[in-house]
This record gives C-alpha cells, sequence and structure tokens, in this order.
C-alpha cells in the first residue's frame, strides 16, 4: 500500500477530544454564580445587609412588648433594619458588573462569551435570587423572633397578610438592587451609579417637602410624598399612617418600581448591546 502524505497546502483536520457542548444560559449562570461568590464584596455587602437588618431588628424585639403589636406586625421590626440594609443591596447590585468595567476584565469576559444579552440575563438571574433570598430570611428571622417573644399580642389573625407584606417588602429592596445593576451597566462606574440610586431613595422625600411649600406644585410635592421608597416599604410592612391624605395601596408602589427598573433594564440591553467594552 502506498503511504498517504500530506502536503504543506492541506490543511489538517483537529478533532477534540473533549466534549464542545453549545453554550446556552445555563453556562453564563454558573459562570456569574461564580463571579459573584468568589469577590469579596458579596461577602461584604450581604454581610452588612443580615447584620443590619437582623440586629436593628432584634433590638427593636427586645425593647419592645406584647401591647406594641396590637398596631405593628411582626415583621415591623425588620423594616428599621431594612431601610439601612438596602443600601447594601443597591451597591452589591451596582459592584455585580461595575466592578468588571473597573478591572476591564468585562472584555475578556465578552470574549469568552460574546453573546452580550446572554451575559447580562444571567448577571440579573443570579443578582435577583440572591438579593431576594438574602433579604427574605433575614426579614423573617426577625419576623419570627418577634413572634416568638411576643406571642400574646393581638397581632396573630392578621399573620398570613403581614408576612406576605413583607415578602413584597423583600421584593421592592430586590427591585432597587436589579434597578442599581441597571444602572451600573449604563453608567459603567462604581461610584456614579452608586450615587444615582442614593439620589434615587433620598431625594424625592427632599424633592417632596420643597414642592409642597408652594401651592402651585403643592398637589406634585404631596404625590412624591407618598411614594417614595421608604414610604413604599413602611406600608409594605403594615405602618399606613400618613399625613399627606389618603395612602396609595401596596400594589401600585410595587408597580412603580417594577415599571422603573423595566425601562431600565431595556435601556441597559440597548445600550449594552450597541456600545463597545
Amino acid at each position: 500500500m502506498t503511504p498517504t502524505t500530506t502536503t504543506p497546502d492541506q490543511p489538517r483536520s483537529y478533532s477534540s477530544p473533549l466534549p464542545t457542548p453549545r453554550p446556552h444560559l445555563g453556562h453564563a449562570l454558573a459562570s456569574e454564580w461564580t463571579k459573584l461568590i468568589s469577590i469579596r464584596s458579596t461577602l461584604w455587602t450581604l454581610g452588612a445587609l443580615v447584620l443590619t437588618v437582623v440586629g436593628i431588628g432584634l433590638l427593636f424585639v427586645t425593647q419592645s412588648v406584647d401591647r406594641d403589636y396590637e398596631s405593628i406586625s411582626f415583621t415591623t421590626p425588620a423594616l428599621f433594619g431594612l431601610m439601612v440594609g438596602q443600601v447594601a443591596v443597591m451597591v452589591l447590585g451596582v459592584l455585580t458588573i461595575a466592578s468588571e468595567h473597573a478591572t476591564g476584565l468585562v472584555r475578556t469576559t465578552f470574549t469568552a462569551a460574546p453573546d452580550r444579552f446572554r451575559v447580562l440575563t444571567a448577571k440579573y438571574f443570579v443578582f435577583s435570587i440572591t438579593a431576594f433570598v438574602a433579604t427574605t430570611l433575614s426579614v423573617f428571622v426577625v419576623g419570627i423572633a418577634a413572634m416568638l417573644a411576643h406571642a400574646g399580642s393581638a397581632a396573630g389573625p392578621h399573620a398570613a397578610d403581614e408576612w406576605l407584606g413583607a415578602a413584597a417588602g423583600c421584593l421592592y429592596v430586590t427591585l432597587l438592587g436589579v434597578l442599581a445593576l441597571a444602572v451600573g451597566a449604563l453608567v459603567r462606574h462604581s461610584a456614579g451609579a452608586i450615587a444615582v440610586m442614593l439620589g434615587v431613595v433620598t431625594l424625592p422625600p427632599v424633592i417632596g417637602a420643597m414642592l409642597t411649600v408652594w401651592e402651585a406644585v403643592a398637589p406634585i410635592g404631596r404625590a412624591v410624598l407618598q411614594r417614595n421608597v421608604p414610604v413604599a416599604l413602611s406600608q409594605l410592612f403594615g405602618m399606613q399612617e400618613s399625613d399627606m391624605g389618603p395612602a396609595p395601596s401596596n400594589l401600585s408602589n410595587l408597580l412603580i418600581i417594577m415599571l422603573i427598573t423595566g425601562a431600565a433594564v431595556a435601556a441597559s440591553y440597548v445600550v449594552v448591546g450597541r456600545r463597545d467594552v
């Protein structure tokens, strides 16, 4: 038999012995989860969230009596810590994407996974699930502690609604974190995105109070005061008191944050898909 020879102009074919499956969303999810749990900022921000919510909540529980829970829910003590802990959720949302732009590793990410929409979708999924679970567990630990310590209160008949409201409040905070991730994708700068999110939380009450001074724009000011983040969280956790007229429904507060977050997420897909790294 005549041996087969390969000429220099004839390319040799190569077949990898390793399996080469087509990339899919599951691969991106695994990659983003590995990134999230590998960086120290995740430990610090989630640790700050848990310590703040649980610590302040349990402190409130120890200083309260059974009679207090006739007017508030068992989950209300967690609200005071969550007002501060929401900042940690927003910071983690920003860092989930902005830190890659700061270090330049986003180029490596998009080189290994050219489908940018898949990468961004994985970031949203991994972050939102992590933030919601951490927030919900922290709030429910405080709620269970309050229930065990003050089981003789009159709040028991409304317990189901109270827990649902607390879960909705955790969803609200998670959506704030998703909004922060979207802003981080748009701004690509950690400090700038965090500053924007702090403004979203802190400026509306100030602006609303200023607008109520002028009679012409006072209705707008009252609406802003009724629909800012602290008021929305308070209402979701069962604190409905308002000096600005009838309080908006919990559903409307969730709908507003969903619409704002959805618009920011849609904008992040458009911008990330079109611009250079």
